[in-house]
């Protein structure tokens, strides 16, 4: 494989694809649920991929030193594939370029996305390692819903979807670390989800679920069938892990499923 080809896959790798992809999805979703153009789609797409790539490079390029030490090899630097100064790089330079894009969603828009890039950073440069590590996750995805409002209609989203989404912020934080606690306890990573251990596997649901209730029960009009379908397919879904010590933490991330599907389903009552 030659080198070219080698640091490409690593910087794919890097960006955190996953997640990247889901947030880049879910955003334009909701954008086209609330009544944004195709061109207005694309856009945001544009926008939340990169500044998603900008904070999974620095994330990797940040982490370098610990995963080496942990040895982590579902990481790309750890694995030889991409360096740790060709990440940073990559993010430095996504970071300029996501700032054009974002602002080309409208000055208010854009700055909700701004927010959302800069709480990123902030986490990968060291929130992470403080009891108040959910904070930025929360404020990230609190934005979201006004990015979307405000470059479609020029409104501000209603409280419920803020409310939601830093819910669903919050959920991802400890659904995202708890199959890392070992590791990160290792290298002395003490956020809000190491301080909590094995608890934070239990916890992580309830913010996604109380995320899914709020957007079936606060947007104005019936919870409709669709709606009461949802909360029952995530009360299930708590009964399980609640009755179930060792349930999968795939359950988790169905709640997490749902409540995404939730808020694309009522992306029409963003805005008015």
């Amino acid at each position: 494989m030659s080198p070219v080809v080698t640091t490409v896959r690593g910087l794919a790798l890097a960006c955190h694809p996953g997640p990247t992809a889901a947030v880049t999805a879910l955003t334009t979703a909701v954008a086209w649920s609330a009544g944004r153009s195709p061109a207005g789609c694309l856009l945001v797409a544009a926008t939340i991929l990169t500044g998603h790539l900008s904070i999974g490079w620095s994330n990797d390029a940040i982490d370098a030193a610990r995963d080496t030490i942990v040895n982590r090899q579902d990481k790309p630097v750890v694995r030889g594939l991409v360096s740790r100064r060709t990440l940073m790089v990559g993010a430095t330079v996504m970071l300029i370029v996501t700032i054009p894009v974002s602002l080309a969603n409208g000055i208010a828009a854009g700055l909700m996305h701004l927010l959302f890039v800069a709480c990123a950073w902030a986490y990968n440069l060291g929130l992470k390692s403080t009891a108040i590590s959910w904070l930025p996750y929360a404020v990230a995805f609190g934005a979201l819903p006004s990015f979307v409002t405000l470059g479609t209609t020029g409104t501000w989203a209603p409280w419920w979807a803020t409310a939601a989404t830093a819910l669903l912020g919050v959920g991802a934080h400890l659904a995202n670390v708890v199959p890392d606690l070992a590791d990160d306890l290792a290298t002395g990573v003490r956020g809000w989800p190491q301080r909590l251990g094995s608890a934070a596997r239990l916890l992580a649901p309830v913010p996604l679920a109380a995320a899914t209730i709020l957007l079936v029960v606060a947007p104005p009009g019936p919870v409709g069938l669709i709606g009461w379908i949802v909360l029952a397919i995530v009360a299930a879904l708590l009964i399980t892990i609640l009755s179930w010590k060792n349930a999968p933490f795939l359950v988790t991330i169905a709640v997490a499923a749902v409540s995404v599907a939730a808020l694309v389903i009522r992306g029409d009552a963003l805005v008015p």
